[in-house]
């Protein structure tokens, strides 16, 4: 615990307007499991003031009206967002065109930062808030964080270097939903590589260009509607996949956005088995068919590369050299099936965009550079603890007095059930070892959906904390409950069975 003078802002005022807030712009905090984070773990507890200057070091900027003082880092991180803008300078222009901000895309580490200091900041300057906070995943493996000593260290560099930047970006885009925790292997990224790019997107370009070469000498011809019985399916399919791509982009559903994307790729693929330009080609009078067949596969192919622009820049590039287009990028409401460019010349011969991988040979690649980071399996030579770096979600480091005063006690439930009107709370009747059974609220209900499943458990609670009241009722203490990193979902930690109730945990 360290012992400083400081100053503090008085965070505690602004709590119950923050959640106003939360309530009223249900859109605030993204995705909406990391605003219930923020509730259960920082606010309902009772929001505390948060010190504002540092006395201990000196590294920092000074306080104007008292220089030994420094501000803490995060007001100066997060004053940056307007004060790079103008606020509070002689010309504010940038400030006044651009904040609020439409989105601040932030780690889950750092959502307290953003969604509770940096609200409640503005708010004491009278200002808007930004219209959304983001707070995006981690990137997983197997077994869990990446670590050297786990040997399952994947550097994106060595992704890149070997097979190139977008199917990184594809990969980690469309496989891991954005806001949530994902988790990478590469029988999957391989798998993605080979499946969605080589297979279905490579093949569809490789195709298209071959026949266009070969039935129309190289030259995409003129547009035309509803020529084959198959045509409407194509593009009203590519007109609703663009409404569907754009709804996706606009809520951050990177996923979505480049599934749907794929669902234009797997219905031009389709297309070419329903309407066999092989066979039209050798009939005379089907030339409009074959005509409208072959425009209506580079049609999809120009639409596919426009909305794979954001994630895969080197892709689109490359899709529109080979369809003999210099496409600019083109916003969504003007883009319209129908509107190839009229007398445009494809390259002669196409190259793949994205070769078939051999996938053992390429998971075997990755898995060994992932070995190559780690360490000797004979830890007990390299391990050195005092070169360890502790990991903590609170940043408060205590020392064993102020953790001696925490009394942890073994408690039996002899009653749970959910607290009328607070979705959120349980209300628990607890035996131990006082003079009669004690009472707990929590905030866990959504994990515990039937509460008498807990009716005879044996928990860990904090049996000296300062009883407080909650919805009307008091809280004589708290209950003691492990979040899983991947999924956010909590559970009760519990003591041994045979321990006597009010036993003391030490």
């Amino acid at each position: 615990m360290i012992h400083e003078e400081s100053y503090f802002f008085r965070m505690s005022k602004y709590a119950d307007r923050l959640v106003e807030y939360y309530e009223e712009h249900p859109e605030f905090i993204q995705p909406e499991s990391r605003k219930n984070e923020m509730l259960r773990n920082f606010i309902e507890p009772g929001l505390e003031d948060l010190a504002v200057s540092r006395t201990t070091f000196n590294w920092g900027i000074p306080v104007n009206s008292d220089p030994k003082h420094v501000v803490y880092v995060w007001i100066d991180a997060l004053t940056n967002y307007i004060t790079a803008l103008g606020y509070a300078s002689d010309d504010q222009t940038n400030f006044e065109k651009f904040w609020p901000a439409d989105v601040h895309m932030v780690g889950k580490e750092i959502v307290r930062f953003h969604t509770i200091y940096w609200p409640i900041m503005l708010m004491a300057l009278g200002l808007p808030l930004p219209k959304e906070v983001f707070g995006h995943g981690w990137l997983l493996m197997k077994d869990g964080k990446m670590s050297k000593s786990k040997g399952n260290v994947v550097y994106p560099e060595m992704l890149v270097e070997r097979y190139g930047l977008d199917p990184l970006r594809y990969y980690l885009l469309r496989s891991v939903p954005f806001g949530s925790d994902g988790v990478f292997t590469p029988e999957d990224f391989i798998s993605r590589v080979n499946y969605d790019l080589a297979n279905d997107l490579g093949n569809l370009l490789n195709r298209t260009i071959a026949m266009i070469n070969k039935y129309c000498d190289g030259i995409v011809p003129d547009y035309a509607s509803k020529v084959t019985p198959y045509d409407s399916e194509l593009s009203t399919t590519a007109a609703n996949v663009v409404g569907r791509y754009r709804e996706a982009m606009d809520k951050m559903e990177f996923s979505t956005a480049l599934s749907e994307i794929w669902t234009l790729i797997a219905r031009a693929n389709k297309y070419i088995d329903e309407t066999e330009p092989w066979k039209l080609a050798k009939e005379e009078d089907k030339t409009a068919e074959l005509n409208s067949v072959m425009v209506h596969l580079a049609e999809s192919l120009r639409i596919t590369a426009i909305l794979l622009q954001p994630v895969m820049i080197e892709t689109s590039t490359k899709v529109f050299k080979q369809l003999g287009l210099d496409e600019e990028p083109k916003g969504l409401q003007e883009l319209r099936f129908g509107e190839f460019p009229h007398n445009t010349k494809v390259v002669a011969k196409g190259d793949p965009i994205f070769p078939r991988l051999d996938a053992e040979t390429e998971v075997a690649y990755i898995q060994n550079k992932m070995a190559e980071g780690a360490k000797s399996e004979d830890t007990s030579v390299k391990w050195d603890p005092e070169q360890t770096e502790l990991v903590s979600e609170k940043n408060k480091e205590i020392k064993y007095e102020d953790f001696d005063k925490v009394e942890l006690k073994v408690a039996e439930v002899i009653d749970c059930r959910k607290v009328e009107n607070a979705d959120k709370l349980l209300q628990f009747r607890l035996a131990s070892g006082d003079s009669q059974d004690r009472q707990i609220l929590s905030g866990i209900a959504e994990f515990y959906p039937d509460p008498n499943t807990l009716i005879g458990t044996k928990v860990v609670i904090v049996a000296n904390l300062k009883p407080r009241r909650m919805r009307g009722q008091i809280s004589q203490g708290m209950i003691l409950s492990a979040e899983n990193p991947e999924t956010g979902k909590l559970q009760i930690v519990e003591a041994p069975k045979g321990m006597p109730n009010g036993a003391v945990i030490s």
